[in-house]
């Protein structure tokens, strides 16, 4: 059960003019189930992204940056659900091909002006046949405004589909932003989350693109961890159609601030409700590091915290064994700590100062922050001005049980 994460209202999902979503049941792992996206952009759209840095990145993130990189204009984007065609070497290469290959006959386009995305289990080879026969269906059920299908299509263990949409005024022109993201276990992006796509009606140069999809990336779906690994299909695309009226957006604009700030507040809504709906968790936790030298360091503070095993049982068992904090805090590389700088805080409690346990903390305080189903943790380093916060949830029975049965 997903904390405190609803479905969202399909009809809140805006559509975004120049794209048109499309989605089958291709019985790629099940039958009957939604897993096959098909995402045709119109001319003038342009697309950028961020990959897995996992080295046993799987064969459609290669296919997929190949094409990026050579610049043309993207016409299809196409996302595959129930197996990742990683670690299927050469020949999941030629799968994520023919992919391609199949979308671009049925769109009338060139095969490197396609995007392959896929998510699923590891080492299988893809059912190429199955996706071959389910993208007409895909073409058959294009709409702009079928993001609720789309976002169910690209679910796994997800158990709620994740979309958000928003819209702003930009120079008195209505600039619309909608996207989807998939993404329960498996997580702790290094570059952004297990598939994401976001697409915005605004005009915005090539070179703004490619630097508000990295700034986009590190401001949410890098923020993120659930159990600590890093997938081998981690992709997140940022499309811009340019159908509004607007002049091409640039960097160092205020309107690319105000673009960046509605991009990112749509990708954060994503980005958490991925760790909300984490396989098995019951507790969302914000982890806030204060007071560092540098934001790095805030950021390994941090997820030495979120990483570690003993703190995420804690939470789940609404434990207030807070010694688990100060010990992931001492590990997390940063050699020159000074121990009796540091506080360390579960919401408004003070739990920790000076290098131990605050005079005036009280266990029945910390077991109350502890029940609750959201907590934020809190460390101040007492070294600097810098901060960083990150989101992760606790580490269940169900995490167990729904990894163990994956395949099964």
């Amino acid at each position: 059960m997903a904390v405190n994460l609803t479905p969202p209202d399909p009809l809140s999902l805006r559509a975004v003019t120049g794209v048109e979503l499309g989605v089958s049941a291709a019985g790629i792992r099940y039958s009957g189930r939604k897993d096959l996206l098909l995402m045709r952009l119109g001319e003038g759209s342009r697309v950028a992204g961020v990959f897995t840095r996992n080295r046993f990145c799987a064969a459609p993130v290669l296919v997929a940056r190949e094409h990026l990189a050579m610049g043309q204009r993207i016409h299809a984007l196409v996302v595959n659900t129930g197996n990742a065609n990683a670690g299927t070497g050469s020949d999941g290469i030629a799968r994520a091909r023919a992919t391609c290959d199949a979308v671009a006959r049925a769109l009338g386009c060139d095969a490197r002006q396609v995007l392959p995305f896929s998510t699923g289990v590891i080492m299988e080879p893809l059912p190429i046949e199955r996706i071959v026969a389910g993208i007409p269906a895909c073409v058959a059920d294009l709409d702009a405004g079928n993001w609720f299908g789309a976002a169910e299509a690209i679910m796994t263990t997800d158990t709620v589909p994740k979309a958000c949409a928003t819209r702003l005024q930009i120079d008195g022109t209505e600039t619309t932003i909608t996207g989807i993201a998939k993404g329960a276990g498996m997580i702790r992006p290094d570059m952004a989350t297990m598939l994401g796509f976001i697409a915005t009606d605004a005009n915005v140069s090539g070179s703004a693109l490619d630097t508000l999809v990295q700034e986009v990336a590190d401001a949410s779906f890098n923020r993120i961890t659930v159990d600590g690994d890093t997938s081998t299909n981690d992709a997140f695309m940022l499309m811009a159609t340019g159908t509004t009226s607007n002049a091409p957006i640039e960097i160092d604009t205020p309107q690319y601030t105000q673009l960046r700030d509605a991009v990112v507040e749509v990708a954060q809504t994503l980005a958490q409700a991925i760790v909300r709906d984490g396989e098995g968790a019951t507790k969302f936790i914000t982890v806030r590091v204060e007071g560092g030298a540098g934001e790095d360091e805030c950021r390994k503070v941090a997820y030495a915290i979120a990483h570690s095993p003993l703190v995420k049982t804690a939470f789940f068992a609404s434990d207030p064994n807070l010694g688990r904090l100060l010990a992931a805090i001492g590990n997390s590389g940063i050699g020159d700590l000074e121990v009796g700088g540091v506080s360390v805080y579960l919401d408004e409690v003070l739990v920790a100062s000076k290098g131990g346990r605050d005079p005036g903390y009280r266990d029945e305080d910390g077991q109350r922050v502890m029940r609750q189903s959201e907590i934020t943790v809190r460390a101040v380093l007492g070294r600097g001005p810098a901060h960083a916060t990150i989101w992760t949830c606790d580490l269940s029975h169900e995490y167990v049980t729904i990894n163990a049965e994956y395949r099964t």
